[in-house]
This record gives structure tokens, sequence and C-alpha cells, in this order.
């Protein structure tokens, strides 16, 4: 992880929105991190891991799953 002045940034904006592609860069200023600059391509382990942890601990049987399916097909 690259850590960069705000000057820096307004001095390199181009080359480090490019970086940004391949790592996260931390602006500071006055010695002080207040911005972080991430990649836009979504992380797809982050988002399983999110989505397996909310339901976590939470099973239905298969015609529990069908009628919630029923429902929402008709719009119950």
């Amino acid at each position: 992880m690259t850590q960069i002045s705000v000057s820096e940034l307004k001095t390199n904006a181009g080359k480090y929105v490019t970086m940004a592609k391949d790592q996260d860069i931390l602006i500071t200023k006055n010695g002080k991190v207040v911005a972080k600059i991430v990649s836009a391509k979504p992380d797809k382990k982050a988002a399983w891991n999110h989505l397996t942890e909310l339901f976590k601990g939470i099973s239905f049987s298969d015609e529990e799953v069908e009628a919630m399916r029923e429902e929402r097909i008709l719009g119950k």
C-alpha cells in the first residue's frame, strides 16, 4: 500500500489513479491519513464472505423455500 500527501496527489493524479488499479493508496494531510483511493473492480471474495456471514445459521426446508418463492411471484 502506498501513502502519499495531498500535494503529491495534486501533482501526479494520473499516476496514482493508474496505480490504484493494483493497490490501495492512502492520502495524507499534515501527516495524518485523510482518504484512501481503492480499485473500482469488485472484490468478489469479500462480497461472498459478507453474504455468507449474513445468512450464517439460517436454513430453510425445500418446502419453505418453495412457499417463499410462490409468495414473491404472486405478490402476496
